[in-house]
């Protein structure tokens, strides 16, 4: 079978797919701020993030809206490019169709809504990580996979 950049888009859209239908769910279901507790370590929650992970900016007068969105679209540009150069090495690929998902699953909130639901919360010992996504997981995943396909890469004298 033949990789080409349809498959990678394609992986990368399953992504946004899925994390639009999660916060419509949410949207749905719960109003801001409303906590529903699952487990003795895990919430789902309604919560907004005006700022990057972590809410990064978060409390900054709105500017960082434009900024974060600029950042997804020349990110999403590059990762494009990326995919078209190198549609056949199936590591990299992966990760970065999970990255450009997730960037977009969470351009299209901030476009929408000027922030970005988020709704899983895990907490410890009464530590609250912060609240997130399925973009922001997508995303987390993509950049972990991409260090482990590069030092695999730098093992194998690939690099």
């Amino acid at each position: 079978m033949t990789i080409n950049i349809r498959h990678w888009l394609g992986l990368s859209l399953s992504v946004i797919v899925f994390d639009q239908l999660t916060k419509l769910w949410i949207l749905a279901n719960f109003q801001f701020g409303d906590s529903l507790p699952l487990t003795g370590f895990f919430n789902l929650v309604h919560a907004r993030n005006s700022g990057a992970a972590f809410s990064f900016l978060a409390g900054e007068g709105g500017w960082q809206r434009f900024f974060f969105i600029g950042i997804a679209l020349a990110a999403s540009i590059l990762i494009v490019h990326l995919l078209r150069k190198h549609a056949r090495e199936r590591g990299f690929c992966f990760a970065l169709s999970l990255i450009l998902g997730g960037a977009l699953g969470n351009l299209i909130d901030r476009v929408r809504f000027g922030y970005v639901i988020d709704f899983l919360d895990f907490y410890y010992a009464g530590y609250h990580f912060p609240a997130f996504n399925a973009a922001d997981s997508a995303i987390t995943v993509g950049a972990a996979l991409l260090i482990w396909d590069s030092l695999r890469k730098s093992v194998k004298g690939e690099a």
